[in-house]
């Protein structure tokens, strides 16, 4: 397999996260290398983006490789976030304290669940809480009292993209949005949401770009390292 990226080995060391793969836009002979010197130094490898065909490819790839073969078993699909993963997380911080990522349907969910997936690789402790959208507000309020034990809030919402407005109006705690792109007509991909967000009355709410689930566990993991929980 042949080496084409220049990896920030240092980066877990200067900036408390680990450097990612960007999926979607690489094939799979890109993907692999990469994975398998992400672990080779030491770092946990996450690759984001990634469908089951292309997780199928790098499976196949690092089998056709005396030297890679024997890492088939540590490879890992995780469908609902669309990451790929090579070896083991990072071990648990629970002294960092726990993030909850919330959704405002289950259609938010592979956005949701690429935000839970980053947080574990990181070893921070996160719940996902799906469907609780302001259509039914009441679906909300029933969890507020669950939410106040988290230090971080992530709220991954489409449509109008009102869930995490609502949020932070409701609750102390650090609230990070992000817009995703699922709805009709006008919700252009996710821009109606981010506009809102962006746009939003709440004092001191956080955005990240639309559908990224990663940034925004990378945003809550910073939080996270400025102080004890």
């Amino acid at each position: 397999m042949s080496e084409q990226a220049r990896l920030d080995l240092q980066r877990r060391q200067r900036l408390g996260m680990v450097e990612a793969v960007w999926g979607e836009h690489k094939t799979a002979a890109q993907i692999a290398p990469i994975l398998v010197r992400l672990q080779a130094n030491g770092e946990p490898a996450l690759a984001t983006r990634v469908d089951a065909t292309k997780a199928a490819a790098v499976a196949e790839l690092l089998a056709a490789e005396p030297t890679t073969a024997h890492l088939g078993t540590a490879l890992r699909h995780h469908p609902d976030a669309r990451g790929l993963s090579l070896g083991d997380p990072l071990p648990p911080r629970p002294e960092l304290g726990r993030v909850v990522v919330l959704s405002g349907g289950t259609s938010d969910l592979p956005v949701a669940a690429e935000a839970q997936l980053a947080l574990h690789w990181h070893g921070i402790a996160s719940e996902l809480l799906l469907d609780v959208g302001v259509a039914g507000l009441h679906r909300l309020l029933q969890q507020l009292e669950r939410l106040q034990e988290a230090r971080v809030l992530i709220a991954c919402a489409g449509m109008e993209g009102a869930l995490p407005t609502v949020l932070a109006g409701l609750v102390p705690q650090p609230v990070i949005g992000v817009p995703v792109s699922v709805g009709y007509g006008v919700s252009a991909g996710g821009q109606a949401a981010l506009h809102g967000m962006l746009a939003s009355c709440a004092p001191g709410l956080t955005v990240v770009n639309i559908d990224n689930g990663y940034g925004a566990a990378m945003a809550a993991l910073r939080i996270l390292h400025t102080g004890p929980s």
